[in-house]
Formats: C-alpha cells, sequence, structure tokens
C-alpha cells in the first residue's frame, strides 16, 4: 500500500494543486492512501523545521510530501515538494494535474479560510474546557511510563473529565520527548485532553492542579555532587510552584534518592502554598514490608494490611507493626473472608521482626534493581497511584497509609522537617493518624532519624539566586 502524508501552508496555491491530484489517486487506486496536514501560514516556518529536524531532512517550502514506509507509522521517506510529487505521480500512476493558476489560487483562499475557521473553533472549543494539569518530572523514566496508563484513568480522576498532561525532562532531548508523547496520545484514554512536553523550566508547573516529582536526575555523579544538584533543582521546583501553580495543588514526591528533602525543599521554597499540600510517599516501602511478612506466614501480600513506616524513606526508618492485620492466614485459628488476626500475635520471633526482617525489606528494592538493572518502577507506581487514588478519595477513612508530611509538634518530633507518619485521607484531605502507641524505644529511633535529616537538610548546597522564571 502507499501512504503518503501531503503537508503545506492553508494558502499556498501549490499545497492546493497538490491535495487534488492526491485525491484524484486516492478514488483512482485502491491502495494509496493520503493524510494532509494544512498549517496556517504563520505557523509554517516553525513547524516545518520542526519536522525537518526530526526526521533529518532538508526542505524549505511548501508543499512537503514524504511517504510512510509502513502503514501504520514510522520515519517517512522524504519526497519533496510539489514538482516531486507530480514527476512521482506521472512517473508511477501515469496520472498528472492541469490544474489553472485561477483555480489554484481560489482554492488556496477556500483552504485558508477553512483552515483558520477550524483553528478558531479548536481554539474556544479549549477556552471552554478547563482540564486537570497534571505534571511529571522525570518523565523519561521507567516509572514514568509504567505510571501513565494507570494515571490516565476514571479511578484515578473520577470527577474530573479532562486531564492536561505535562511531561517535564530536564535531562531529555526534544526527540525523545516527542515520541513518548506520541506513545501517551496512542493510548488514546478518554480522559486526556492534550499532552504537553517540556525540557526545561520555561512554563514549568503552569496552572498545575497535581505535581508528581519522580527521581529525575540519573546522573552517576557522586552523593555529595547528586545532593548538591537536587537540592539546587528543587529549590528552583519550590518556588516555580510557589508562583504559578494552582493555590490547591496537591505535590507527591517519589523515588529512591533524597525522598524527604525533597519535600523539605519545596514546603521550604512555596510559602504560599499549604504544606498540607505536599508529601512523600512511603507507599513502596509499606508494600515491600507487606510481600516480606506475607512470605513469611505463607499467604499473598495482599493479605497483609495496615503496617506503618515512620521516618527517612530514603535514608534511616522503622516498620511498625503493631496495627498490622493478616487475612487468610492458615493457622490454628481460622474464620471467614472477613477475619483478620494480628501479625504480631502471629510471628513471636521478636528477634527476627527486630532484625531480619528489617534488613531484608531494606534489601528488597536493592535485589529487584540488581535483578532487572533499573529501578523497582512497577511497586514505585503502584505506590504513587495508591497515595493519588487515596487524596480523591477512593479508600475509606479508616484505611492507614504512610507518608512523608511537615512535622508540627506531633509525636513530640521537630518541627520543620518531612518525616514519614501513619496518615488517613478524608475529603480530599490527609490527617495524622494519632491512634498509635509511640513508646520510648519508637521514640529515640525517631529521633534519630530526624537528627539525620536535619543534618542533611543543613549540609545541602549554598542558597543559590532566586528564580529568573515566574
Amino acid at each position: 500500500m502507499a501512504k503518503f502524508v501531503l503537508a503545506g501552508k492553508a494558502d499556498c496555491p501549490y499545497y492546493a494543486k497538490a491535495e487534488l491530484l492526491a485525491d484524484v489517486l486516492q478514488r483512482s487506486l485502491p491502495n494509496f492512501r493520503v493524510h494532509k496536514i494544512s498549517v496556517l501560514p504563520a505557523e509554517w516556518k516553525e513547524w516545518l523545521e520542526s519536522i525537518c529536524e526530526r526526521n533529518g531532512w532538508k526542505h524549505n517550502n511548501s508543499p512537503l510530501v514524504w511517504r510512510e514506509l509502513v502503514e501504520q507509522g514510522g520515519k517517512g521517506m522524504l519526497l519533496g515538494g510539489f514538482s516531486d510529487f507530480l514527476n512521482h505521480c506521472q512517473d508511477y500512476y501515469g496520472i498528472t494535474s492541469d490544474m489553472s493558476t485561477d483555480v489554484m489560487q481560489r482554492i488556496a483562499a477556500e483552504n485558508l479560510e477553512t483552515q483558520s475557521s477550524l483553528t478558531a473553533e479548536e481554539r474556544h472549543c479549549l477556552s471552554l474546557i478547563q482540564p486537570l494539569h497534571v505534571w511529571i518530572t522525570g518523565a523519561l523514566s521507567l516509572t514514568c511510563q509504567i505510571l501513565i496508563p494507570s494515571l490516565l484513568s476514571a479511578e484515578v480522576f473520577p470527577k474530573d473529565a479532562a486531564v492536561a498532561l505535562h511531561l517535564l525532562d530536564l535531562e531529555g532531548d526534544e526527540e525523545e520527548m516527542q515520541r513518548l508523547k506520541m506513545d501517551v496520545e496512542d493510548l488514546a484514554p478518554s480522559v486526556l485532553l492534550q499532552v504537553i512536553v517540556h525540557t526545561d523550566l520555561d512554563q514549568a508547573f503552569h496552572e498545575a492542579s497535581i505535581i508528581l516529582l519522580l527521581d529525575d536526575f540519573r546522573n552517576d555523579a557522586g552523593n555529595e555532587t547528586k545532593l548538591r544538584v537536587t537540592t539546587e533543582h528543587y529549590r528552583e521546583y519550590g518556588h516555580l510552584i510557589d508562583v504559578r501553580a494552582n493555590k490547591q495543588v496537591k505535590v507527591i514526591v517519589s523515588g529512591d534518592s533524597f525522598v524527604n528533602l525533597r519535600c523539605s525543599l519545596l514546603v521550604e521554597n512555596a510559602p504560599s502554598i499549604n504544606s498540607h499540600q505536599f508529601v512523600a510517599t512511603a507507599t513502596q516501602l509499606e508494600n515491600e514490608a507487606r510481600a516480606v511478612l506475607a512470605k513469611k506466614m505463607r499467604v499473598r501480600p495482599s493479605d497483609v494490611t495496615d503496617v506503618i513506616v515512620w521516618g527517612n524513606v530514603s535514608g534511616s526508618f522503622i516498620i511498625d507493626l503493631q496495627r498490622a492485620k493478616v487475612f487468610n492466614y492458615r493457622g490454628a485459628i481460622r474464620g471467614p473472608a472477613s477475619f483478620s488476626q494480628s501479625v504480631l500475635q502471629i510471628l513471636h520471633d521478636r528477634k527476627w521482626l527486630e532484625t531480619e526482617f528489617q534488613q531484608q525489606v531494606r534489601l528488597q528494592r536493592v535485589v529487584v534493581v540488581s535483578k532487572t538493572g533499573h529501578a523497582a518502577a512497577i511497586s514505585a507506581t503502584n505506590g504513587i497511584l495508591t497515595v493519588l487514588k487515596a487524596w480523591h478519595g477512593a479508600y475509606g477513612q479508616d484505611e492507614v497509609f504512610s507518608v512523608g508530611v511537615l512535622c508540627t509538634g506531633f509525636f513530640k518530633l521537630p518541627y520543620g522537617i518531612i518525616l514519614s507518619v501513619p496518615v488517613t485521607f478524608m475529603d480530599g484531605k490527609w490527617s495524622v493518624l494519632l491512634d498509635v502507641t509511640v513508646d520510648n524505644k519508637l521514640q529515640e529511633e525517631l529521633k534519630l532519624c530526624a537528627k539525620e535529616l536535619l543534618q542533611v537538610f543543613h549540609n545541602k548546597a549554598p542558597k543559590t539566586k532566586q528564580s529568573t522564571y515566574s
């Protein structure tokens, strides 16, 4: 099958002539297909430069014609301009065009009027839609690519009819980002209004309603350099969120590196945004702990609930089982599917719980990374989605989640740092779960976590100049 793409300025007479010639061929030949792209004159130069740069072509005039090498897309083979297309049609199909200049100009004028009308109508329709602007950093990471299909669902955004998805990656190049954009658009989810890709901070976080910050710096530098770069970037992010984002924005920080610190820097540099709108996810750690416990008790990970993670998500943390329950445990006492038992009543080996268990949880992600060669992206995605859905009311108010939040005096923790604590979600807000026991041992461990975080926070890079973006 011959599949051609014909693009040109809407007011170009030669585009009009090529368009009618292509129509004749499409009607006459069953295996000839053409896709037309009409571009407004004011936008033509930028569009042409972009398409030529992406494909490695050189072409200066309207129209532009290329042939797709496969039926459903793929890199095209440049044919050229109008004369090249006309010669191709004469040589291969024995068909030419004898359209007069007057007719060419009249059709070109009609094309321009039609395209201008369609563009105005499209802009008017878009102006009537108030989309939810969702921003994701680290867009070229594996986690982001696994996250997007599940993110763009009515389950995550039950009350929002349209989502404008902004994909930001400061280390990505334009071609990679455009490929990602096409990939996302091909999903064709009903909630997706548009996909916009960004490789710089010129428009970062404008009108953002939800911001998901993944590990977005993929350099192999040492820890000190990584800390300095992360600090600089997240101060900048915080300032941009403060001046550009929706004041009700929800911000979720995830990843493997400096999760609590990154969240703290955002809160510090976005003073006009309520600190309750920033959280760091510890849900991935929760789920990894559930997997270790499930293996020990020979149940499914989903049978283990209410595991609590305290402390520094990407540093010193404590797995707390005081509320943990297990369903479908095949022990001496059994009951219906709704029957649960305390994990601590089943696992009597305190030594295992306090040493080997904690160590296994810490190694769980390391093992995945060593075996796969990349981040534990599937479990990271699940953790992000769990928090996001909870924030949007998908779970009951009795369900407990572990997230890093700004300490404001609860559990006698130091003010002003981000620590993971148990929370519940209700009506789009989270509340710290105070109905837990914080004994002396846990209190001392939390103090050590806080000390570790304060040390990292105070050793971060010196403050940089205020953002040049606004």
